[in-house]
């Protein structure tokens, strides 16, 4: 155990949409920090609201065990953009000035922030404002820059893959073409590997433009095979 990180402590929040291996992450981070580097670990509650709010608990070990194959988030999220002005005049509260007003009451030395492409851009105008920053890219989306894989993302896979391949048996007893539609927001990652996986006869994806001509010549070609 480290001299230097003995005494520090960290927060950890989830924010954005639930997705697997979230629970995971957080004993992950917590019980390393606890064990290997005897810090204190705070759990904050629903995301950046949890910081607006000073909702938050000491995480023990005791805390973090049992819920590595929990699905969800033990912490709990929401989609608070504390950086969002809000159109009422009335509540025209500067989120983040609590935000870091709250950070230096709990004496954290870092805040792990565990989220997609939202939860991410909020962290970092947080670390601009000075608070020492952790991301932690979470999506089934896989759509977080400078990652290769995002947590939640094989496992959105399997499931989508999963779906694809029992609607074939539908698609072959009705003679249907299926029409599946999956998560990505603007990025067609899920498309692609489980459109693949699935063998789509046509797969597509936001990034690349396409006819509905060519589609129907292709599905026409398809037919009469």
């Amino acid at each position: 155990m480290g001299s230097s990180t003995k005494g520090m402590k960290i927060g950890i929040l989830s924010a954005g949409g639930d997705c697997p291996g979230i629970n995971a992450a957080i004993r992950g981070v917590g019980k390393t920090a606890i064990r290997s580097y005897g810090m204190t670990v705070y759990g904050i509650s629903s995301g950046f609201l949890g910081l607006i709010n000073q909702e938050y608990q000491e995480l023990t070990e005791k805390h973090l065990s049992g819920i590595l194959t929990l699905g969800g988030t033990i912490l709990g999220t929401s989609r608070e953009k504390p950086f969002k002005k809000s159109k009422n005049s009335l509540q025209q509260i500067d989120k983040p000035k609590l935000i870091k007003k709250h950070y230096k009451e709990m004496g954290l030395d870092a805040l792990v922030c565990i989220g997609g492409n939202g939860t991410q851009r909020t962290a970092a105008r947080l670390a601009e404002a000075g608070l020492n920053i952790i991301g932690l890219p979470k999506t089934i989306d896989n759509d977080v820059w400078g990652t290769d894989v995002t947590f939640g993302f094989d496992s959105a896979l399997s499931i989508a893959t999963d779906a694809i391949d029992r609607l074939h048996t539908t698609a072959n007893s009705h003679k249907r073409i299926m029409v599946i539609e999956v998560m990505g927001h603007h990025a067609g990652w899920l498309a692609l590997y489980s459109g693949i996986a699935g063998g789509g006869d046509v797969i597509l994806l936001p990034e690349i433009p396409f006819s509905k001509k060519v589609i129907a010549e292709s599905l026409e070609r398809r037919a009469i095979e």
